[in-house]
């Protein structure tokens, strides 16, 4: 399938259309699959409508709990 350049209103719209979706907890590369976009592309469009991307892998997980008396 051959897509067309998204241009003015028309990128913009996309854009926050896609924003929800990511905000939600979906990935880049879920959301490029759904839309038959490319990563970049699709990156490129959540940047454009203000989102504040994830760190690579995820949330950060907790430390671990450090007993006292123990080495493990």
């Amino acid at each position: 399938m051959t897509r067309s350049y998204l241009t003015g209103a028309a990128r913009i719209a996309e854009a926050e259309r896609l924003a929800p979706l990511y905000r939600d907890g979906a990935k880049i590369r879920e959301i490029a699959a759904v839309t038959g976009r490319s990563y970049g592309g699709t990156r490129a469009l959540l940047l454009l409508a203000g989102v504040k991307l994830r760190q690579r892998g995820g949330e950060p997980r907790p430390m671990p709990l450090k007993v006292p008396g123990r080495d493990r």
